[in-house]
């Protein structure tokens, strides 16, 4: 597909599949204006299925593979959810620590700022593809809450039971 970047493997092991959906959009949807920058800004409520038996800990990164100048730009960087968690709900505040979802860290995304920021792909840049990605990992992550995504890819690499991914396309 034209204009798809390839991402380095993070793991040897071939992981298991998760299903991750949202109430607010289908996968490969549009995603409302309420969750882009432009828009409320809020994140979309997300579930997920099929954990692995010893799955330790969950962490989600959403990145546009579209953006210009990017390989890819991120959007949100969660971890250390606890593998009772079976989704989050709309609307999870910015901040490093979330105690309300049971002790999950949140990272630096690439506008500078900690939590989720929508999409804002530049106005006519035509579609752009976001994936919420969901990882199951086999160990809690030692990282800093506020680290990059690279720091949390950097952590996760062979440690990754389960992937699954919901994507959702915007265009301004």
């Amino acid at each position: 597909m034209p204009g798809t970047r390839i991402r380095r493997s993070r793991s040897v092991r071939t992981p298991a599949v998760i299903g991750v959906t949202s109430a607010a959009f289908q996968d490969n949807g549009d995603i409302p204006s309420r969750f882009s920058r432009a828009g409320g800004n809020i994140s979309p409520a997300l579930s997920w299925s099929a954990l692995p038996k010893k799955t330790a800990s969950i962490a989600l990164i959403c990145e546009d593979p579209d953006a210009p100048g990017h390989d890819p730009f991120t959007h949100w960087v969660l971890y250390n959810m606890p593998p009772t968690l079976r989704g989050l709900p709309e609307g999870v505040p910015q901040g490093a620590q979330l105690g309300e979802l049971s002790g999950a860290e949140q990272g630096r995304n690439d506008f500078g700022n900690v939590g989720y920021d929508g999409p804002a792909p530049p106005r006519g840049d035509g579609i752009h593809r976001y994936q919420f990605q969901v990882y199951a990992l086999d160990e809690v992550l030692p990282l800093s809450p506020g680290v990059t995504a690279e720091a949390a890819w950097q952590a996760m690499k062979d440690h990754v039971l389960g992937k699954g991914v919901l994507v959702g396309v915007f265009s301004l």
